[in-house]
């Protein structure tokens, strides 16, 4: 790795992390050819992500990491940084260039890239649940809140009506969102319900894993708070191992314990996340912590 990265000694009594659940390693997506030296005239020290050689995008780059069952790790950085190229890799929603992403399913570990397509769509009905930034892309906007959420579970193999309806009432209920309006299209709903039920959505057949990707941005900051209350108890009760991508730092404190800190698609720092907005040590974080709390 040509930049400099900074990566803390965790106090293991604090952090016990125990066995993870999903491990990422080495992933890179690059737009346009590219080779060792391609990628060496990019990244933070060069302060681009763009080569002055090809014109090759390098959008993500060695990126490598770790997450737990009940854990959720923090990807944060400046919109361009690389961390939402990340999660639409592990989505599904891009194809890696480079790298591997593993999941661990019972005595089984899945590398995601390499699975069939079909495995892979249903990886992402039971498995991998991703909450869009904006909620049109997870929810189908013209179907009810229960129907959307009838959509997985369907996919799943549910046929029992009554029994779909129970389980959209009860993730509706837990997701705050009132029982009156599970019949109603979500078009209708404001932005913070429509990310209620993305949530709910996205909760249908009990992932392993959920992927979040700003998931408060363009919301009211009252809504947004409620939100992630909502984010933070449905993962400590669940076990869910989560990936959180934003660029705004009151979210990442509030829902994860770890942190990596992308710029021009490298990861360029990883620490606990109290530690490190208590003390970043990489300059480029120190102004983002700046820039935070001004």
């Amino acid at each position: 790795m040509n930049d400099t990265f900074t990566e803390r000694r965790y106090d293991i009594a604090r952090l016990a992390i125990p066995e993870w659940l999903l491990k990422v390693e080495r992933l890179g997506k690059v737009y346009g050819p590219y080779d060792d030296e391609i990628i060496a005239s990019t990244g933070s020290e060069r302060d681009t992500a763009k080569s002055s050689i090809n014109g090759s995008v390098v959008a993500a780059w060695d990126v490598s990491f770790e997450v737990a069952p009940g854990e959720a790790l923090g990807i944060v950085g400046e919109s361009g940084s690389g961390k939402t190229t990340v999660l639409r890799c592990l989505a599904g929603d891009f194809t890696p260039s480079t790298g591997s992403a593993t999941i661990r399913l019972g005595s089984d570990d899945v590398n995601i890239f390499d699975v069939e397509p079909a495995q892979r769509r249903r990886l992402r009905v039971d498995t991998v649940s991703v909450v869009y930034q904006d909620p049109s892309e997870g929810l189908k906007m013209n179907v009810t809140a229960g129907g959307n959420i009838a959509e997985p579970l369907t996919a799943a193999g549910w046929r029992n009506f009554s029994k779909i309806r129970a389980r959209a009432s009860d993730l509706l209920a837990r997701t705050e969102v009132p029982l009156n309006r599970m019949d109603d299209l979500v078009r209708a709903f404001s932005g913070g319900m429509r990310q209620r039920v993305q949530i709910a959505k996205a909760l249908a057949n009990s992932p392993s894993v959920v992927l979040f990707d700003e998931p408060t941005t363009g919301l009211d900051a009252s809504v947004a708070a409620g939100v992630l209350d909502l984010i933070r108890s449905l993962l400590e009760e669940h076990r869910i191992a989560a990936v959180v991508v934003s660029h705004d730092f009151s979210v990442i404190e509030m829902l994860t314990s770890r942190c990596l800190v992308m710029h021009h698609g490298r990861i360029v720092e990883s620490a606990l996340t109290d530690q490190l907005l208590e003390d970043p040590h990489h300059p480029y974080t120190q102004r983002l912590v700046a820039a935070a709390r001004a």
